[in-house]
């Protein structure tokens, strides 16, 4: 069987179906068998493990899985890419390819019939315009995952694991790090693709944590206050939240929290830990403060 890790058998495969690419799915191909090397050792795939991946392509990571893991399930989204799957992964007996969206695919219902419900691990390629959501969606619906390994554009990456203070620090990094740990394990240049994209990307692993370090009371309403902290980050906490559609908090309210907090009237979300935003989000969440249903 051809390995896809190599330019020239990818080349062949596109050829022989007349492969268009499909713009609205991002796609690119990783054409390097170093960087897939690096995405099975990052994700620690042995014999004993299921995998889920998202967005196999033609099936160049899918063949490394499968020469890795217990068992395989590719989600694919584009129904051109179903005929070449079952002709680069023929050779193997422990894949299933499945011809749907992963944000409908009960993933939950997956890790029971094949994996007894244990934490699965999860690895992907992700165009940019759809990261954000599987990768919440895979938290915030708490599925049994033990990490998910994907390749990302470098600025999501670093986002990711953006620490308080920095200019790449935001929602989506108080996001990922309040249900994982995020690591980039390598970086990857625009020449391992076909086509090249117009940016750098990278392999960040996720590994979920098994306690939450910092847990919010409502975690609704901590992310309700996440977002509106960075909606426009040159404005003050007390301001963005005041302002904020949905957040029912007076400018007093606010103010007393942060005080209660130690922290400064002017202060901008930026400057808060995760583990703060999860007591400020306590503290105006106090009963009575926002009404029953209100982030439901």
């Amino acid at each position: 069987m051809a390995d896809l890790g190599k330019p020239q058998n990818t080349i062949a495969v596109l050829q022989k179906y007349n492969f268009n690419f499909q713009k609205k799915f991002g796609q690119n191909f990783l054409v390097d068998a170093r960087v897939l090397d690096k995405i099975i050792s990052a994700a620690e795939i042995t014999e004993t493990d299921f995998v889920l991946e998202i967005g196999p392509g033609i099936g160049t990571m899918t063949q490394y899985l499968c020469e890795n893991a217990r068992e395989v399930i590719a989600v694919e989204i584009d129904r051109n890419l179903i005929p070449i799957l079952a002709d680069t992964l023929s050779g193997y007996q422990n894949v299933e390819v499945i011809h749907e969206d992963i944000l409908k695919v009960d993933i939950n219902r997956l890790a029971q019939e094949r994996n007894q419900g244990k934490p699965i691990k999860v690895v992907a390629n992700l165009p940019y315009y759809i990261t954000t959501p599987i990768i919440m969606g895979l938290f915030e619906s708490h599925v049994p995952v033990e990490s998910i390994t994907i390749m990302v554009q470098k600025e999501v990456a670093e986002r990711m694991q953006a620490q308080p203070g920095t200019k790449d620090y935001g929602a989506l990094s108080l996001a990922v790090q309040y249900y994982a740990k995020p690591d980039i394990v390598a970086h990857v240049p625009p020449n391992c693709f076909i086509p090249r994209p117009k940016v750098g990307s990278a392999v960040i692993r996720l590994t979920k944590h098994r306690e939450n370090n910092v847990q919010a009371k409502d975690e609704t309403l901590m992310f309700g206050i996440i977002r509106a902290s960075f909606n426009q980050r040159r404005k003050t906490l007390v301001n963005g939240l005041y302002h904020a559609p949905g957040l029912p908090f007076g400018k007093e309210q606010i103010s007393n929290a942060l005080e209660e907090l130690g922290l400064r009237p002017d202060v901008r979300g930026e400057a808060l830990t995760l583990g703060q935003f999860a007591e400020l989000s306590d503290l105006l969440g106090k009963a009575g403060n926002v009404p029953k249903g209100h982030f439901g």
